[in-house]
This record gives structure tokens, sequence and C-alpha cells, in this order.
């Protein structure tokens, strides 16, 4: 038991700045992982990925603290970094924070970030029961393309705990900053650009994540993820 919670101790800095700074997105792609000390090499699977690191899935896992060099590959795109083994947990896998990484691999761990947290996103916004329609007037605050702030208002079309889909008059990149005001409340929230949605008159949906889930932002109480017209709240005639 004492050995088991010494192997998933981990790391308080890491552990804060990755889940606060660099949310982790599920992601599937193979990795090699190689011990720099004993040259042990394991070749497995993926199973999330942040800007700052990833987590791998396997029984045997390296020790906490180890040093490893790695190659993630997805499809035709590959990258390479040093990481340290920040989380074990014996037959369940390990989370390596990049220690040494090169801007051209950083740029490819980035994009695959933008991709996974639209997926992720997506997959949320389809779910009924934890999305509400609700127009909230909002005040957007960004920059453009050349690096001007921009301000605009506009308002939600669909709200959630960790987003909304509004609409803006101006094209937007994913991946991209921006800041939300409430009209009504004054509040004000930062998130990122995940979706480029459909074209609607001269406007487009853009679909974006707050950086932290912030709930009380939209003053609404969503329901929980298993609710269903079955559930013991629901009130039906």
């Amino acid at each position: 038991m004492s050995d088991e919670i010494e192997q998933v101790v981990e790391s308080p800095e890491a552990n804060a700045s990755d889940r606060r700074q660099h949310p982790r997105y599920r992601f599937a792609a193979l990795i090699n992982v190689s011990d720099t000390k004993s040259g042990r090499r394991i070749e497995t699977q993926v199973g999330d990925l942040s800007l700052q690191g990833c987590y791998v899935v396997t029984p045997d896992p390296f020790p906490l603290g180890a040093m490893t060099t790695l190659r993630i590959t997805r499809g035709a795109v590959s990258c390479n970094a040093e990481a340290r083994v920040v989380f074990s947990r014996e037959k369940a896998g390990m989370g390596l924070l990049f220690t040494d990484i090169r801007p051209e691999d950083a740029q490819a761990v980035a994009t695959w970030v933008v991709d996974a947290r639209e997926s992720a996103w997506l997959a949320l916004s389809r779910r009924r029961s934890q999305r509400v329609l609700l127009r909230v007037p909002l005040l957007v605050y960004g920059q453009n393309a050349l690096g001007a702030p921009f301000e605009e208002r506009t308002e939600t079309t669909i709200v959630s705990a960790h987003g909304a889909l509004i609409l803006l008059s101006r094209a937007l990149d994913k991946g991209q900053p921006l800041s939300l005001a409430s009209v009504q409340t004054k509040a004000a929230v930062e998130c990122v650009v995940v979706h480029i949605g459909e074209v609607q008159g001269s406007q487009v949906q853009i679909g974006v994540e707050f950086v932290l889930p912030s709930p009380a932002f939209w003053h609404v109480s969503f329901p929980p993820k298993d609710w269903t017209l079955r559930h013991p709240d629901a009130k039906v005639r």
C-alpha cells in the first residue's frame, strides 16, 4: 500500500501548472519512451496530451522522477522531446512533463492540442443535458490577425459550464485567446477559440472554452451529466 502511494505522488508544481495553464485533452497516438538511465524502452499509446506533457498508457511504467526521451507519432507527423516522469502508477501508466523540446516539435504538439480541444468541445456540445440554449449579451475582447485589439458586442446562442457558442462578425483562429465580459453582471472570464462554425448572415459561429471551468459565469444551474426525463429530479406530467 505504501509503495503504491509513493508511486502516485505528483509534483505539486507540475500538477498545478498542467491543470490550470495547460489543460489535458484525450489524445490517441503512438509513443516510444526510453529511460535515459537504464536504457529500457517502451512502445505504447498516449492517453492524453497537453502543451506541457502527456500521459502514457502502460502496465509497466518508469519510476517517479525518471528522465526519458520520447517520440510521439500520429499519422505522418512526429515530435521528439525529453521529459521527466511526474506521475507513475503500476499497471496503469505514467505522466510525463516535457523538460526540453525543440520549437518545431512544440508546434506539432500545439497543433495536436488545438485539434484535441475542438474534439472535446464538440463532444461536450453534443450532450444536450449539459448545455443550455440561452442568449446572454456579451462584450468580447481580443486581437485581430494583425495584433490590433478589438472589442465587439454580441450574444451567446448556447452556454455550458465549460464555454459557449457565440456570434462574431470577424474571422478568428482556433487556439486564439479571448476575454468575455457579461453586459448584465460585469463579470469577466478568459477563454480560447476552439471551434469555427457556420456563417449566419454577416456573423460566424465561434465556439469558445473557458481557460478554467466557470459555470457560475452564466448564473445558470446546469443539469447533471446523467440527466434525462427519467432523472429523479425531472418534473414530468
